[in-house]
């Protein structure tokens, strides 16, 4: 199949006929480049997985931009960056020296997650704009290749609990979660939260404070992820089955109990007839009006303007009551 040329091809292709030269014409189509794929660690992650937990950051994302907003009374923007598979050593490896790293424990008490336990890091432009601000200075940040003092880690160290808690509100209609802060490390060197080959889920979140940009990350085992994902999935795909069934089922309840509460006027007739308005003027007590019915005829029992049932007019503890025989059909 001929190919199409462009009109810069074709002034290129006119000018060199006029100036006597040669053009090269490339009219190769750019293709996409191929990504390759590595076999010995597969993704673990479906897509659906991944859009599940995009919102279960987004909605932590939002929590830690209001947080950070109140604490430090400067605007702060927190987004979800990304959502990756690292290796642990990957991820330890891209983190400086001396780091503020929360180890926490998600909180979920279930059989089958053996622990759910994760690091919550902070980077040190944020840290240190954080422990400026909090110290009573303007939120400055200025970089130190330096361990963190005490007071600087006691600092934190509340600022990062309240982090963590924010992660029962995430998680929340998920799965059940009591997050707490186990410990705080300053040294990535020193600390193993897992094995150097392990996979993990590594969530990277960015932090505005004053146009700066600042990053926390949140790293999990994929495997400890994998088993709460399906273990809220299945709780989900089980409620969808049978979320029908019970929605009908509370609306009959629901209705049923409206109408149990509804109030109606309940009329027992002995018998109908017609007087005219000069008899009826003209009642006395003591009067007797002959009905067109038997004493021994069934008198008729009216719910609102509907009569529903005859029976037997009489007494019951006392009380004047009405002894239903039939029901009638309207």
């Amino acid at each position: 199949m001929a190919e199409t040329l462009t009109q810069e091809q074709i002034d290129a292709m006119l000018n060199s006929v006029l100036s006597g030269e040669k053009i090269e014409l490339d009219t190769k189509d750019d293709k996409n480049e191929v990504k390759e794929y590595d076999f010995r660690t597969p993704k673990k992650f479906t897509k659906e997985q991944i859009k599940i937990l995009e919102r279960i950051f987004e909605s932590y994302a939002r929590h830690l931009s209001s947080y950070i907003t109140g604490l430090l009374r400067l605007y702060c923007k927190v987004s979800l960056a990304s959502i990756e598979e690292q290796k642990y050593f990957e991820f330890s490896n891209a983190l400086p020296d001396y780091t503020i790293m929360g180890i926490i424990d998600i909180g979920i008490k279930d059989e089958d997650i053996e622990e759910s336990s994760a690091v919550l890091q902070l980077s040190n432009s944020l840290t240190f704009t954080m422990i400026d601000r909090m110290l009573g200075g303007r939120g400055s940040y200025q970089d130190a290749d330096r361990d963190f003092t005490e007071i600087e880690i006691n600092v934190m160290r509340n600022i990062i609990k309240r982090f963590t808690s924010h992660l029962q509100d995430a998680w929340d209609g998920y799965v059940d979660t009591n997050p707490k802060l186990l410990n705080i490390e300053t040294n990535s060197r020193v600390i193993s939260a897992s094995d150097a080959d392990e996979t993990m889920i590594i969530v990277a979140m960015e932090v505005t404070i004053n146009e700066s940009k600042s990053v926390v990350s949140f790293c999990m085992s994929a495997l400890t992820m994998d088993q709460i994902m399906k273990k809220f999935s299945a709780k989900f795909s089980s409620g969808r089955r049978v979320s029908a069934a019970t929605k009908e089922a509370e609306r009959k309840e629901t209705i049923l109990k409206t109408l149990g509460e509804t109030e109606l006027t309940v009329t027992a007739v002995l018998a109908d007839t017609n007087l005219e308005l000069k008899d009826v003027l003209g009642l006395q007590v003591g009067d007797i009006i002959p009905l067109d019915k038997p004493i021994t005829a069934n008198a008729t029992m009216k719910i609102g303007e509907t009569y529903w049932f005859d029976g037997k007019l009489g007494t019951f503890n006392n009380k004047k009551a009405f002894k239903i025989d039939n029901i009638l059909k309207n």
